[in-house]
């Protein structure tokens, strides 16, 4: 079993469009490892991958401005 999102909008929003790691890693283009390690916090995103992993996520709001939303 996946782990869940470190983000508490990022879990809901995953939950809410009902997509796994494996379709939200093809739909950016990365692995699902790599997807996974940047929703859990073990790798930080590039501004580029967190616009994306928004954008598929359809998260609108901005996020908080602390070091578990920081991006490299």
């Amino acid at each position: 079993m996946a782990p869940n999102p470190q983000c508490a909008a990022l879990a809901a929003a995953k939950d809410k469009k009902g997509l796994s790691y494996g379709q939200i890693a093809s739909a950016l283009g990365k692995s699902e490892e790599h997807v996974v390690s940047i929703c859990t916090g073990k790798v930080t995103p590039t501004a580029d991958e967190f616009n994306a992993l928004a954008s598929v996520l359809d998260i609108k709001q901005a996020p908080p401005h602390d070091s578990a939303h920081a991006t490299k």
